[in-house]
C-alpha cells in the first residue's frame, strides 16, 4: 500500500478521531469520558487504563498531567480499579512537544517505543494464506484455546500475561464479535500466536500479541496470522488494520504493505 504524505495525514486524522479522541471502550465494563482536553479509558480489574487522546500546550499540559494522577489514584482508593496504575498513550505528533518530557518528569516511566503501521485491509487479505509445512491454524473459541495463546506468548516473549489472558476471556465470554484470536499449532504444540480486536462502527481493527517462538521464525507464521486476520476484517467491512509495532515487527509488516503514520509511546504512571 502507497499512500502520499497529504493522503497519510488525513487517514492519520481519521484514525485520531475514530480511535482516540471518539474511541469505544475495549470491553463492556470499561467505560471512555472526556475530561476537559484529555479522554480517557478506565478499566475495573488489574489494569488497562489508559489516557487515549489529549489536546494540551505549553500552559495546559503539567496540570492536566496531575489532574489525571490525582483521578485515577482516587479511583484506585475507592477500589474502583485495582490499582493506581496508568498508560498515558503519547503519540510522537501530540502536543506540547515536550509532553514526554513533562510525563517523565511527573514521575511516569516510558516503556519500548513502538511504531504506528495502518494496513489497508482489501489488499491485505490477498496476501498468501497456506500455512507452512507442519503448522495448522486452530481459532480460538474458549479458554483452552486462550491457554494455547498464552503458551505461545510465553514462548515467543518469555512473559506471562496475565492481564491479556483475562482479556481474552472476558471478550469471549462476553463480546465474541469483537475479537478474532488465532493460534499456529506444530502439532499439539502452539507455536504463534495473535489476536485482533475490532470495535463496532469503526473504521479500524488493531492487530495486538503476534509472536513466534524462535524455532519456528521465519517460516512465514507472522504472515499467515496477519492474511488470516485480514480476511476476517474484510469480511466484516473493516477498511484498515493498525499495528502499534515493536521495532521487531515493524520492517515484516511494512514489507507486507503496511504504511508509518508516526509514532508512540507508553508512559506509564506506577503509583
Amino acid at each position: 500500500m502507497t499512500i502520499d504524505r497529504d493522503d497519510l495525514l488525513k487517514l492519520r486524522a481519521e484514525f485520531d478521531t475514530e480511535m482516540r479522541r471518539e474511541a469505544r471502550p475495549d470491553t463492556s465494563d470499561a467505560r471512555v469520558e472526556r475530561a476537559g482536553s484529555v479522554v480517557r479509558q478506565i478499566v475495573p480489574g488489574s489494569g488497562g487504563s489508559t489516557v487515549l487522546w489529549s489536546d494540551l500546550d505549553e500552559g495546559t499540559a503539567d496540570a492536566a498531567i496531575a489532574e489525571q494522577v490525582a483521578f485515577f489514584s482516587g479511583l484506585a482508593a475507592r477500589g474502583e480499579i485495582a490499582g493506581p496504575e496508568f498508560e498515558w498513550k503519547l503519540y510522537d505528533y501530540d502536543r506540547p512537544a515536550d509532553l514526554g518530557d513533562r510525563l517523565r518528569a511527573a514521575g511516569f516511566v516510558a516503556e519500548p517505543a513502538e511504531t504506528l503501521l495502518i494496513g489497508r485491509t482489501s489488499e491485505l487479505a490477498k496476501l498468501p494464506a497456506e500455512p507452512p509445512a507442519g503448522i495448522t491454524l486452530r481459532v480460538v473459541t474458549d479458554e483452552e484455546g486462550v491457554d494455547l495463546m498464552m503458551r505461545a506468548h510465553r514462548g515467543a516473549f518469555g512473559t506471562d500475561r496475565p492481564r491479556i489472558r483475562e482479556l481474552m476471556v472476558n471478550l469471549l465470554r462476553d463480546e465474541p464479535d469483537t475479537i478474532e484470536a488465532v493460534v499456529a499449532m506444530a502439532g499439539d504444540t502452539p507455536v504463534s500466536a495473535a489476536r485482533m480486536e475490532m470495535r463496532p462502527g469503526t473504521s479500524f481493527a488493531g492487530l495486538w500479541g503476534g509472536g513466534t517462538v524462535p524455532q519456528w521464525r521465519g517460516h512465514g507464521i507472522y504472515r499467515l496470522l496477519v492474511a488470516h486476520r485480514a480476511r476476517v476484517a474484510a469480511e466484516r467491512g473493516i477498511r484498515y488494520l493498525q499495528v502499534d509495532a515493536s521495532k521487531d515487527s515493524r520492517p515484516i509488516l511494512e514489507r507486507l504493505g503496511f504504511e508509518v503514520l508516526g509514532a508512540t509511546v507508553p508512559w506509564v504512571w506506577e503509583g
